[in-house]
C-alpha cells in the first residue's frame, strides 16, 4: 500500500514547489496537470531526482465528467493505493475590468478556480472519510481576502474557495480530515511573469516578490502530522500585504 498525494494544476510554479514538499514527507505524489506535457513531466523528473516517487495524471478539473471518468478511474484501480492528502492548486486568471469582461472569461475562471475545487475534492473525499483520516489544502489567493480590480472574477472564485474550506473543516473534521487554505500574495509563477516587481514591491512590506517554494512550506506544514488541530484555516503567503 502507498499513501499518496494529488496535486492538482501541479506541472509547474506553486504546484510544482508544493509536489516536490510533499514528495520529501513520504508520499507518492500523483501529478496532475491539463495540457503542458513537457512541464509536468520536468516536475515528475525533479521529484524522482530528488529521491521521491510519483506519477502524471492528466485532467481538467473543470471538467466533471472527465475529473470522474480519469480520477476516478485512477482510484478505482488503485484500490491499494490512498490519497491521504489532496492540494488543490489548479488555477487560472483572465483579468479585466468588470465592465469589459466576456462572460467566458467569467465562466473559465469560476469552472477552474472554484468548480474545480468541488469536483475534484468531492471525489477523492470519499476515500478519506472511510479512512477517516486525510489532509486537504486549497490554494486560494490575497485576491479572495481583500479583492483586487480587475479581477472580480478571480477574487469571487478564491473567496468561495476561503467559504468552502471553512464550512467543509466543520463537517468533516470530526473524521480526522482537516481541511485548510493558504493564500498567496504576489509570488514568482507564471502569472506574475509580466508584472513589474519594481512597480508593486512599494506596497508590499517585505518589499519582494515571494516564491514558489515559500508557499509550498506552509502548504506541506498543512499536509502533515504537525497541523493535526489546525482546520478551517486561512494562511496568508504575503509578505505582509493585506
Amino acid at each position: 500500500m502507498m499513501k499518496c498525494a494529488l496535486v492538482t494544476g501541479g506541472s509547474n510554479g506553486i504546484g510544482r514547489a508544493v509536489s516536490l514538499g510533499i514528495a520529501k514527507l513520504g508520499y507518492h505524489v500523483v501529478i496532475n496537470f491539463r495540457s503542458n506535457t513537457e512541464e509536468a513531466e520536468k516536475t515528475l523528473s525533479m521529484v524522482r531526482d530528488a529521491g521521491g516517487s510519483g506519477e502524471l495524471l492528466r485532467f481538467d478539473v473543470a471538467n466533471r465528467l472527465e475529473v470522474e471518468s480519469v480520477l476516478g478511474g485512477w482510484i478505482d484501480a488503485n484500490a491499494d493505493n490512498t490519497i491521504d492528502v489532496l492540494v488543490n492548486n489548479a488555477g487560472i486568471t483572465r483579468d479585466n475590468l468588470l465592465l469589459w469582461m466576456k462572460t467566458e472569461e467569467w465562466e473559465d475562471v469560476i469552472n477552474t478556480d472554484l468548480n474545480g475545487f468541488f469536483y475534484v475534492t468531492r471525489v477523492v473525499l470519499k476515500g478519506m472519510l472511510v479512512r477517516r483520516f486525510g489532509r486537504i489544502v486549497n490554494v486560494a489567493s490575497l485576491s479572495g481576502l481583500k479583492g483586487v480590480a480587475g479581477q472580480t472574477n478571480y477574487s469571487a472564485a478564491k473567496a468561495g474557495v476561503i467559504g468552502a474550506t471553512r464550512s467543509l473543516a466543520q463537517e468533516v473534521a470530526k473524521k480526522n480530515i482537516t481541511v485548510n487554505a493558504v493564500a498567496p500574495g504576489f509570488i514568482h509563477t507564471e502569472m506574475t511573469k509580466n508584472f513589474n516587481e519594481k512597480d508593486f514591491k512599494q506596497i508590499i512590506p517585505m518589499q519582494r516578490f515571494g516564491t514558489p517554494e515559500e508557499v509550498a512550506e506552509v502548504v506541506c506544514f498543512l499536509s502533515s502530522e504537525k497541523s493535526s488541530y489546525i482546520t478551517g484555516e486561512v494562511i496568508s503567503v504575503t509578505g505582509g500585504l493585506y
